[in-house]
């Protein structure tokens, strides 16, 4: 009896200083990290077993086989697989939960209004997510839209402009995705809030309506002068004129690795489809991504008589009906660049002759003082 007693309490020891040992091992703190922290990538559909072991010889956890057992006490809660980071020491219920919500290492990526696909692929290789070749590669898919806007060459003026949490290497196919998805989302909502029958309209016409927006949103920056915008290129197509939009030259160059910064003369006669200058009509496709301003100038243009706009130098536009009070506008510019007045100051009026005055009356005010 008394040896069974003995067992009794050694078991019962061994189970306290196991339990001990397990409760040690999850909540208290597991070493420092190196001043760069560790990245630790957990693979789709692995076992709670094969985590363990991964983040025991990380150097995440203090011990594998009590992480093991505490996943075990919670099987309701899955481990997400992702690439996860790790700059301070963690208890092992920290790291568990932390996988548990799937809390993944993520960084900020911002796609700006009006950005092409170049520019998004020059800055992801900037901020080292990606090579930018592998970007266009994958912008260069339109399986993505082949449904929704058939005839477009690339994924231009699809890729929505937003914020994008990514993981530090993402797929740039999984990018791409990922912004065509948030475009489709937008649009929905846009084109739903449009004029009765102006989204059904265009329906048919996705691609040329986001053409458009993309034209207005390289021309202006101001929101309210987008419908004006809009209005204007529209008026030109029903007349036949062509658009002589001067970003639509600098994207037919850049497709050429043939844009330096500087649009000159010269360049209005460079050949491409996408010159509207040499070409009537809209370009083959968008010239950037445009963003909700822009969209829904595109459906909703401003109804008025001008054919034409110019800068007015402080980020807007002086807009005209008739080529006439263009060219009054142009002079406007020229001078606004010059830091003069943008109208000339009026002439000065015209000098009233001086009356002659008789002896007579030079006598008669005499006397009279």
């Amino acid at each position: 009896m008394k040896f069974l007693l003995a067992i009794i309490l050694v078991l019962v020891l061994i189970a306290g200083c196991a339990v001990a040992w397990m409760w040690y091992g999850m909540t208290k703190p597991y070493q420092d990290f190196p001043a760069e922290g560790i990245f630790v990538d957990i693979p789709h559909g692995v076992s709670s077993r094969y985590v363990a072991y991964i983040l025991k010889k990380n150097g995440v956890i203090r011990s594998a086989m009590a992480f093991e057992i505490y996943a075990r006490r919670n099987p309701k809660r899955t481990l997400q697989a992702g690439e996860y980071f790790f700059h301070q020491p963690a208890t092992g219920q920290y790291v568990f939960w932390k996988l548990a919500k799937g809390d993944v290492y993520q960084q900020p990526f911002t796609v700006r209004e009006g950005e092409t696909m170049f520019d998004i692929a020059r800055e992801l290789e900037a901020a080292k997510f990606m090579p930018a070749g592998d970007f266009l590669f994958a912008a260069g898919d339109t399986a993505l839209i082949r449904n929704f806007a058939p005839g477009a060459q690339t994924l231009e003026g699809f890729l929505f402009p937003a914020t994008y949490e990514l993981p530090r290497h993402p797929s740039a196919n999984e990018l791409t995705a990922e912004m065509v998805h948030k475009f489709k989302e937008e649009w929905k909502r846009i084109a739903s809030s449009a004029a009765p029958g102006q989204a059904e309209d265009s329906g048919g016409a996705v691609l040329q309506v986001v053409t458009l927006a993309s034209l207005v949103e390289r021309e202006t920056p101001k929101p309210e002068e987008r419908p004006l915008v809009a209005g204007a290129f529209e008026n030109r197509l029903h007349k036949g004129m062509r658009l002589q939009c001067d970003p639509t030259v600098i994207y037919g160059m850049e497709r050429f690795g043939k844009y330096n910064g500087t649009l000159t003369g010269k360049d209005l006669s460079f050949d491409s489809l996408y010159n509207t200058y040499e070409h009537g009509g809209l370009p083959p496709g968008p010239i950037g991504n445009p963003g909700e301003a822009s969209l829904r100038a595109a459906l909703q243009p401003a109804h008025t008589d001008y054919l034409y706009f110019v800068a007015n130098t402080q980020g807007g536009h002086f807009f005209s009906a008739t080529l006439a009070e263009h060219n009054k506008n142009v002079v406007k510019y020229r001078r606004l660049l010059a830091g003069l007045p943008a109208d000339p100051p009026p002439p000065p009026p015209p000098a009233t002759p001086k009356k002659k005055h008789s002896k007579q009356s030079k006598q008669h005010r005499g006397a009279a003082r």
